[in-house]
């Protein structure tokens, strides 16, 4: 072990403040300055601390809602997210595909329960009849297998060209798809 200066000075003070017997106020003010010297270094840490916390909690609130207004709505490893602006069918299928995905094809009763269980609002999927009036068909071009439409649905309502369908979430949960005309604005549901 090696001794500096400093360490026989102060091992020196020390021993100056229990070997003496003069009042005890020159080791007490010595103590003090040295609690003091390290209070100041207290501050700044503090205060750094302090700042990095805030900064993870702005982070954290950051990352929860960014998903919901820059890239869409996102639900998990499924791979399902909302778009985050109302557009026409076209317009919503044009956002999925410009995020690497295209609007859901929903084919089995659990994907549409699924889905069915977080829409709180009328939105597009994957499936229209523009191509050919009466015969369904999916983005991928698939026909349509099953369907769970609503009541009465797809009724081409006066025939104003409903051709693409959308998800209404107040009805049945196996009975709540509508055709509507593709110009209507309204969120699309996307799956990568």
């Amino acid at each position: 072990m090696e001794f500096t200066g400093e360490y026989f000075n102060e091992n020196a003070n020390h021993r100056n403040c229990i070997d003496t017997v003069r009042p005890r106020t020159h080791c007490q003010d010595e103590g003090r300055a040295r609690n003091h010297r390290g209070r100041r270094f207290l501050v700044p840490i503090t205060v750094s601390l302090g700042i990095i916390c805030l900064l993870l909690i702005a982070a954290i609130i950051l990352q929860h809602f960014l998903p919901t207004t820059k890239r869409g709505y996102l639900w998990g490893p499924d791979g399902l997210f909302m778009s985050s602006e109302l557009k026409s069918w076209s317009d919503s299928r044009q956002y999925c595909r410009e995020r690497g995905a295209d609007l859901v094809i929903i084919n089995t009763e659990e994907k549409q329960r699924h889905i069915s269980s977080f829409i709180k609002e009328r939105v597009w999927i994957g499936l229209s009849d523009r191509e050919n009036e009466g015969i369904m068909k999916w983005v991928d071009n698939s026909p349509l297998k099953q369907g769970f439409w609503a009541t009465g649905q797809p009724d081409n309502y006066q025939e104003r060209n409903e051709d693409c369908i959308e998800l209404m979430p107040s009805d049945a949960v196996l009975e709540n798809w509508d055709d509507r005309p593709c110009l209507e604005n309204k969120r699309g549901i996307c799956e990568k």
